[in-house]
């Protein structure tokens, strides 16, 4: 698998203030990438850099081989920056079509991928619309659209999602899901549940430190682990860890609120322990709202 990101030593000076400390890490081609931390990380900072908005104050960067911004990556990147707005002054057909022509396509062509782009998130029917005439979740899947022109092997994405109502978000995971494969996706996003879903590989940044793993390892790791939800209105749930200790082959429950658990066992036990874990749980009149294999995303990079 070819390398499709090499940083390396990266540091990122703003005056005094250092956003980004020896960031160092490569990620493959075909990988779907997750970039986390708190606000005031470096995320936005590493993001731009990648881009190219940005240039690092020292360090090494090379994206499929090539400087970013250089002319043999053009074309092969696409960004949606958070902040990313349409032009109210242009119909969505008129902006999206520049941007092709901008990457070296006919007017024809233009033309043929503004459709294309707008059939990825299902908004065929605004291409003569106006960017006011559409809502904030229509025009962020637009910005969206823009950022696919031309078919680029990666793709980043900085919080796409981010204020969308439940059903816009879900047609960008989507839309997400469905291109994997055919491009690779560097998403960055407050939301863990929706990384978990849509990544394999995680990079953490925390005061500009930043940290490289993989998703899947970590749900290897943890695979004698179960995390359990109850059902918060029932009976005897102040004794639901005590009942939990209980069952054969728990070796260690950790109670992470009034209702949330991990359940930690021996899997030589047996092989069909989650099944039997819920008809002991049946058994003991316990009613679970949600049963997982390891731990969540939030759990492994917080915990």
């Amino acid at each position: 698998m070819s390398t499709l990101i090499s940083c390396q030593d990266i540091n990122k000076f703003y005056g005094s203030k250092q956003a980004l400390k020896d960031v160092s890490f490569e990620l493959n081609q075909g990988t779907t990438t997750a970039l986390v931390g708190p606000n005031g990380a470096g995320k936005t900072t590493l993001f731009s850099i990648l881009c190219n908005y940005h240039l690092p104050s020292s360090g090494q960067v090379s994206i499929m081989g090539h400087k970013p911004g250089s002319k043999a990556l053009f074309g092969q990147v696409g960004a949606l920056p958070q902040d990313a707005q349409l032009d109210p002054r242009f119909a969505i057909k008129h902006q999206l079509e520049l941007f092709g022509k901008l990457q070296g396509f006919s007017q024809k062509e233009a033309n043929m991928e503004c459709q294309r782009v707008l059939e990825l998130v299902e908004l065929s029917e605004v291409i003569n619309e106006r960017p006011a005439a559409l809502s904030h979740g229509m025009r962020k899947r637009v910005t969206i659209a823009q950022a696919l022109i031309g078919s680029p092997q990666l793709v980043m994405l900085d919080e796409p999602t981010a204020g969308l109502d439940p059903s816009n978000a879900r047609n960008i995971r989507k839309l997400v899901m469905d291109l994997t494969g055919e491009a690779s996706f560097i998403i960055s996003s407050h939301n863990l549940d929706e990384l978990e879903r849509l990544c394999d590989t995680v990079l953490m940044l925390e005061n500009g430190v930043l940290s490289q793993r993989q998703v899947g390892a970590m749900i290897s790791e943890n695979h004698s682990k179960l995390t359990l939800v109850i059902e918060a209105n029932q009976s005897g749930i102040d004794n639901a860890a005590e009942l939990l200790r209980g069952i054969k082959g728990v070796t260690a429950i950790e109670q992470l609120n009034k209702v949330e658990f991990i359940i930690q066992y021996n899997p030589l036990s047996s092989v069909n322990f989650d099944i039997e874990l819920l008809q002991a749980l049946s058994q003991r009149g316990i009613k679970y709202r949600q049963l997982t294999k390891g731990l969540s995303l939030e759990q492994q990079l917080f915990a």
